[in-house]
């Protein structure tokens, strides 16, 4: 366990691991994982006012907006207080990305460059537990007992943004978001890209790269 407190973004596109990759560093190296999903989503679960206003949203296919996403980011961060921690979904543009900055010292932006033919196969075979976001990949990271969630034993069902022609889209409009936000932290030399088709692949890697940035 390192003393230092590292504060780290990580950037990907859907399918591309983010979450199996955030839970290796936080496991690794006693990091909290402040996901922006997880947190609409368990508030949605919850009914909270928060959770009514991002359905809204959501129902309607439009971005939860930036000031509802980056007050409840930072409350986050401010709830974790002196700790490491990893950024999933946010920021996702400049402003957020300013916001953040007025606040909190990133020390580093982690990205995924996962081809995008890898990651539509991959979504096509991904099944999920809706009500806690347990994810399970058939032929990679299969349940015990198909078709059921290995914690509570409730069905699996496959989300309708996983099917190829939307992931194909939904990859597209990820690379016309988060492409100037990369570029902005590029600017500030702070990202570190992984290549890969798989988590195994780059996972060596990237912790080569944690343990010298922590140890710096």
């Amino acid at each position: 366990m390192y003393t230092k407190i590292f504060r780290a973004v990580i950037i990907g596109a859907p399918g591309s691991g983010k979450g199996t990759i955030s839970e290796l560093i936080c496991k690794n190296h006693g990091c909290v994982h402040i996901s922006t999903g997880d947190i609409l989503r368990q508030n949605i679960i919850k009914n909270t006012e928060l959770g009514r206003k991002a359905k809204e949203f959501i129902a309607a296919g439009k971005l939860v907006p930036d000031s509802i996403v980056t007050k409840t980011m930072l409350a986050r961060i401010t709830e974790v207080g002196n700790r490491s921690y990893i950024l999933d979904g946010f920021p996702r543009n400049i402003a957020q990305a300013q916001a953040l900055e007025a606040r909190e010292q990133i020390d580093a932006v982690i990205t995924l460059d996962i081809p995008h033919d890898v990651i539509i196969d991959r979504v096509k075979h991904r099944w999920i537990h809706a009500p806690s976001g347990r994810v399970y990949n058939i032929g990679f990271q299969d349940p015990k007992v198909p078709g059921k969630d290995d914690v509570t034993g409730e069905p699996l069902t496959q989300r309708e943004d996983d099917k190829p022609h939307v992931v194909a889209r939904r990859l597209e409009l990820y690379d016309e978001l988060m492409s100037p936000v990369i570029a902005w932290y590029k600017e500030k030399g702070l990202v570190a890209t992984f290549k890969g088709k798989e988590t195994k692949e780059i996972w060596p890697r990237m912790e080569l790269f944690l343990r010298d940035r922590m140890n710096a």
